[in-house]
């Protein structure tokens, strides 16, 4: 579904956005940047606007790809009445090409964001945080785009630890009702050296609910990705009648 997205998607990657008929789920479609390698970064709005937004990120590393399944669907229903959502299938198209962790560079994009970014490796660790906070294309065009809608709540797909890490006030009750609904163990996420991270650049510069990490198994079957797909929808609820 990724690639018939991309056919319909305007040719230039400077375009705003283009708006479609209003009995398709995708109400708008954005290239909000392009890779190092010039691949478009797309995204999708398949609910009105007006209402509290919310912003799904299907991959940030280029290997982690399970999250294309949640997405693929999310674009396939309507959103819940009264909520803005925005789907990112992914925001490292060439890694994900590449089926590689970081992008052309070999930068870990969730270690390039600008809050509490520091300098970590070099190309080919792992972690390799970039030459500077925000460094890469991929990175500058969420920032730029995030900036632009203001998210109240974000979602971050990643593999393949297959957990969410709990979380506190309502934000804590949102992860929680998300674990419930897709039989996900709420668990501390670790492991990692995180600095520059996107859900926590996130949730430090937007008022709002916040941005949580969703960490899936090694494998996603079609009918567990509609699961989360709908779990996407009902704590997208949850922000709007709070």
């Amino acid at each position: 579904m990724i690639v018939a997205v991309a056919a319909v998607v305007v040719a230039s990657i400077t375009s705003a956005s283009s708006v479609l008929a209003v009995d398709d789920p995708i109400l708008e479609r954005r290239t909000i940047g392009a890779s190092v390698q010039g691949r478009p970064i797309e995204a999708m709005r398949v609910g009105a606007k007006g209402g509290p937004v919310v912003v799904v990120v299907g991959v940030i590393h280029g290997n982690e790809a399970a999250g294309l399944a949640i997405t693929d669907e999310l674009l396939t229903m309507k959103a819940p009445k009264g909520v803005e959502l925005w789907i990112v299938p992914t925001m490292n198209p060439d890694g994900t090409a590449l089926d590689q962790r970081g992008n052309a560079n070999l930068v870990d994009l969730n270690r390039n964001f600008p809050y509490a970014w520091s300098k970590m490796g070099k190309p080919g660790y792992w972690q390799y945080a970039g030459p500077t906070r925000a460094s890469e294309p991929e990175t500058k065009a969420m920032v730029a785009f995030f900036r632009s809608i203001k998210p109240d709540l974000g979602i971050w797909y990643h593999q393949d630890l297959n957990m969410i890490s709990p979380g506190k006030g309502f934000e804590g009750r949102v992860r929680e009702k998300y674990s419930q609904l897709t039989g996900l163990p709420l668990k501390r996420i670790t492991g990692g050296t995180y600095t520059g991270v996107a859900a926590t650049w996130q949730r430090s510069t937007f008022p709002g609910v916040g941005a949580f990490v969703v960490e899936l198994g090694e494998t996603l079957s079609a009918s567990d990705a509609v699961v989360h797909a709908q779990a996407v929808h009902i704590v997208s609820m949850m922000v709007r009648d709070r």
